[in-house]
């Protein structure tokens, strides 16, 4: 899936239908000339649906989708028939769609099952027909009720993404070519900071033909908790990941340091981030000899307080230790 097509924020505007009139009408036929009412009950206004789909990996179908209106309810008619309820519509979200109510900012409901059926906008009730109210005392009412208003709202779409284990680091790691080296995924790959600026998703070949789904998330700065950069975009991403993989590159001047910035930013943007299993990858280690990479290796085993190991993406050394150390995490 190329960068451009990966669509994770749409604002929309969603309008219910309006509920039909009931009927006034008296029955009139042969031999019958004061038959009492009979007008029918108005159709229901058609319904706003939000639907899970887990073939949807992007909210890329929506992107020019801006207005969404279901079909008004039919009006009663006589004999006591009902107007024909308005058509509902469906959207269809991904897995893991947070919706928003675009004016309050709040959130109104989360979309995390496949085929789970939300109504974002409920369509007016039908009107009942005049033979609703007749009594002994007004036995020809020339009266029904109007249907109910349509409902409408502008809503905000965003896609948090659902993937079994989550590439954090900081820009330039060298995440999106481990993504790469362990998928078939095809991400941007550049020697500048922010090449990515959406996530990427791959699907990892393991042994005996399983698989599990890897996320390759932009880069976080420090500060993005505060919405630096494009903190807010970027950190929602990962709080839908089992696992947390730390990318810290060999080279980085102070990898606990590192590794304790990234820590804190996902703990001060959301603080049950720090529950999910965590596992530190150190890369580029092939830039590393024997000697250097046995030094680093008894100052992380003093320093840090997770699990790590040395990987290349370049030299493609430790990715299948890695392979098995996520799927020993993820089992």
């Amino acid at each position: 899936m190329t960068e451009g097509n990966f669509v994770d924020y749409v604002k929309m505007h969603v309008s219910s239908g309006n509920g039909g009139k009931g009927s006034v009408h008296l029955h009139r036929e042969k031999y019958i000339t004061k038959g009492g009412p009979d007008g029918g009950d108005g159709g229901r206004g058609g319904h706003i649906i939000l639907k899970g789909n887990s073939n949807l990996w992007t909210l890329l179908h929506l992107k020019f989708r801006r207005h969404v209106r279901a079909g008004h309810g039919g009006h009663g008619s006589k004999s006591r028939s009902s107007g024909a309820d308005g058509e509902d519509v469906y959207v269809e979200v991904p897995l893991g769609t947070v919706i928003r109510d675009t004016e309050t900012n709040t959130i109104l409901f989360e979309i995390t099952e496949e085929g789970e059926e939300r109504i974002i906008a409920e369509g007016g009730k039908g009107g009942r027909g005049n033979w609703h109210f007749k009594s002994s005392t007004n036995q020809t009412p020339r009266y029904a009720q109007p249907g109910m208003p349509l409902e409408e709202r502008d809503i905000t779409l965003e896609l948090k993404v659902l993937a079994d284990v989550g590439l954090v680091g900081f820009p330039n790691a060298g995440k999106s070519t481990l993504l790469s080296v362990m998928t078939a995924a095809k991400p941007k790959i550049a020697d500048y900071e922010f090449t990515t600026l959406k996530p990427n998703l791959g699907i990892v070949e393991y042994r005996d033909y399983q698989t599990f789904v890897m996320a390759d998330i932009p880069g976080i700065i420090e500060g993005a908790a505060e919405g630096k950069g494009l903190g807010y975009y970027f950190l929602r991403h990962i709080e839908r990941n089992s696992i947390l993989l730390f990318l810290i590159p060999a080279d980085a001047p102070d990898i606990k340091k590192q590794y304790d910035v990234l820590l804190d930013e996902l703990k001060r943007y959301n603080p049950e981030m720090l529950d999910k299993e965590r596992i530190i990858a150190v890369s580029k280690c092939d830039m590393l000899d024997e000697e250097l990479q046995a030094e680093l290796k008894v100052e992380l085993d003093n320093e840090l307080p997770i699990p790590y190991l040395f990987i290349s993406s370049v030299a493609q050394q430790g990715i299948t230790e890695l392979k098995d150390v996520l799927w020993k995490a993820l089992k």
